[in-house]
């Protein structure tokens, strides 16, 4: 363990379970969890979420079918694709391109930029932990839609190009609708709104704008976006029915607060 990450411990420890500390004694357990249990990757990078493939909530069931060819909102996906493509903001198309990256440790900066307390392994073991693994429950949550409508992504019909171009062939075989970086980014925006609540209009609005980043990419459509909020948000109401996911945010409550405390 890197001596950083044990002397966050030790604080944490110390706000957990001291009574002089003015709160109620936790069990040891709710300390170490998150860290003293071997979380398996599902793919290079990518931790086991909290979540059972059971468990997922089905975006096929809760989300409308993606807009038909015709309707009023095929027709504002393709106005509001056409405003991002004609964008001439290269800072906001930069930071759509960060936040297109979900790998750790630089996607814990999508967040870092509005709260007070930073996000890291070292700093905040406990939270990053959290940020890992609930990456796997948001995103996967989109999955049983994705798969079934295999929409087809805006530089794909309108033929512009995007924002991370070597990522283009894998996208084009990956459905457009929803989009899973906006359920991941939704899902992190309400799980940092309680751990940092007095800091939620700032993290929420983030949120809001990471998933905007996917229609500044030109990689989704503004439908794709609005149902992965939904996906995310669907996520995080299936996380507060699971104990560890319970125990690991308490903790990183705590984690938080004692780092601010200092």
């Amino acid at each position: 363990m890197k001596p950083s990450m044990r002397f966050t411990l030790i604080l944490l420890a110390c706000s957990l379970l001291i009574a002089g500390c003015g709160q109620q004694p936790v069990d040891q357990q709710q300390v170490v969890t998150s860290l003293s249990k071997k979380i398996e990757e599902i793919r290079p990078g990518i931790l086991q979420g909290y979540l059972s493939a059971e468990q997922l909530p089905n975006s096929l069931k809760l989300l409308p079918s993606p807009p038909q060819e015709g309707s009023a909102g095929y027709q504002l996906d393709q106005e509001i694709a056409a405003k991002y493509v004609a964008l001439d903001d290269e800072n906001r198309k930069e930071q759509a391109i960060r936040d297109n990256n979900l790998h750790f440790p630089e996607a814990a900066d999508a967040f870092n930029i509005v709260v007070d307390v930073q996000i890291s392994e070292e700093t905040t073991p406990l939270l990053y932990m959290i940020l890992r693994r609930t990456l796997a429950d948001a995103g996967l949550s989109t999955y049983q839609a994705k798969d079934y409508y295999q929409r087809e992504r805006p530089f794909m019909v309108n033929n512009t190009p995007i924002c991370v171009p070597d990522e283009e062939e894998y996208l084009e075989k990956d459905g457009s609708y929803p989009s899973g970086h906006t359920a991941i980014g939704w899902a992190w925006a309400l799980i940092l709104t309680e751990v940092f609540p007095d800091q939620a209009d700032a993290i929420l609005a983030r949120g809001k704008e990471f998933g905007i980043s996917r229609n500044v990419c030109n990689v989704h459509w503004h439908s794709d976006v609005v149902s992965g909020r939904m996906m995310g948000a669907a996520a995080v109401a299936q996380l507060h029915s699971s104990p560890d996911f319970l125990i690991d945010l308490e903790a990183a409550k705590k984690e938080v607060n004692a780092l601010r405390n200092l």
